[in-house]
């Protein structure tokens, strides 16, 4: 199970404003309204989801996403919403959100990116693309930009928005809050950024504040990130077993003298499912072996457990956003 920062619970619910319960909404994800806002405070992504759903089983939900969004602050994020501020550039800023991400969610991955006219900045979230998580990735873009509009000297606007489930029955509070093109039905949820944006003088940079707050940062990052050892184990056991084929859990399991009803309970107290650790196995394998130049493509997908070229290429653009070929090709140029 994945877990996301209560911040984004209360943020959504205080958009919403008299058209729900907001007692009753906090309390659905495990939040104490009278208690106070802790972004360390974590709730489940799924519960979160749901909570999503029900408030628009209540009220038109097509702008709350930007609503929700557009009301974060970096004093609210702690020590990260400090290393952004501290970062000397807004390029560098987005890279610590990229690198410590985890600290305030279990369930979403960010990612710099070189594309045309710019860079990317992608959110990456695995999973049934439910109403919840379409309102909470759409809520999410617009907080990374109104973030970067707490450091930026000048009015900021990126070349591009795009999501990539289909667009509400409106666009127009999209495009006047992002003051851009927003181009839904696309191949990945990003924000594309003219380079000469990201390179810009952040108003408070201060590499010296900024290196010390990183250390930190470190530190909580090493405090979290510590994979346990049957995840290790299993992670291990998947990549070995994918030249066969995709794995079962039982396979898997009787591997490491464990029982597929034990492993199943074990990895869950980790917050993981086996489907969902296999399909991670099998991503950071492909992405390594992309890197080796010896391995072709056909090979590479024979390695990560697919039958046919053909279905590596469409999982690998599922993961990435990208082909495995013009991935291979955009790290080569790095």
């Amino acid at each position: 199970m994945g877990y996301v920062t209560s911040l984004f619970a209360r943020k959504v619910v205080a958009a919403a404003g008299g058209g729900i319960d907001a007692a009753a909404m906090l309390a659905s994800v495990g939040i104490a309204p009278d208690d106070p806002w802790d972004s360390g405070q974590m709730v489940p992504a799924e519960r979160y989801y749901d909570m999503l759903e029900s408030i628009a089983a209540r009220i038109d939900v097509t702008d709350l996403p930007v609503r929700a969004g557009a009301s974060m602050r970096l004093d609210e994020y702690g020590a990260l919403g400090l290393a952004f501020k501290a970062a000397t550039t807004l390029g560098t800023s987005y890279a610590r959100v990229e690198r410590y991400a985890r600290l305030w969610t279990s369930v979403v991955e960010y990612e710099m990116r070189p594309a045309s006219g710019g860079t990317l900045f992608i959110l990456h979230r695995a999973g049934e693309r439910r109403l919840g998580m379409r309102l909470s990735n759409e809520a999410t873009l617009v907080s990374a930009v109104a973030i970067a509009r707490e450091v930026c000297p000048v009015p900021l606007a990126p070349v591009e928005v795009l999501i990539r489930h289909p667009a509400p029955r409106s666009l127009v509070a999209h495009e006047d809050w992002f003051g851009c093109p927003v181009r839904f039905g696309a191949e990945l949820d990003a924000i594309l950024y003219a380079d000469e944006v990201l390179a810009r003088p952040n108003i408070l940079g201060d590499e010296g504040i900024s290196q010390y707050l990183t250390a930190h940062l470190d530190a909580e990052l090493s405090e979290i990130t510590h994979e346990p050892e049957l995840v290790a184990q299993a992670r291990a056991a998947i990549a070995q077993a994918l030249s066969d084929g995709a794995p079962k859990m039982g396979e898997i399991a009787g591997s490491l003298g464990l029982s597929a009803r034990s492993f199943h309970r074990r990895l869950s107290e980790h917050g993981m499912s086996f489907q969902a650790l296999t399909e991670e196995t099998r991503r950071d394998l492909a992405e390594g072996l992309l890197l080796d130049e010896s391995h072709s493509l056909a090979e590479i997908a024979f390695l990560t457990g697919f039958s046919e070229q053909s279905a590596f290429t469409r999982a690998f653009k599922r993961w990435i956003g990208t082909t495995p070929a013009t991935y291979r090709k955009d790290m080569a140029r790095r």
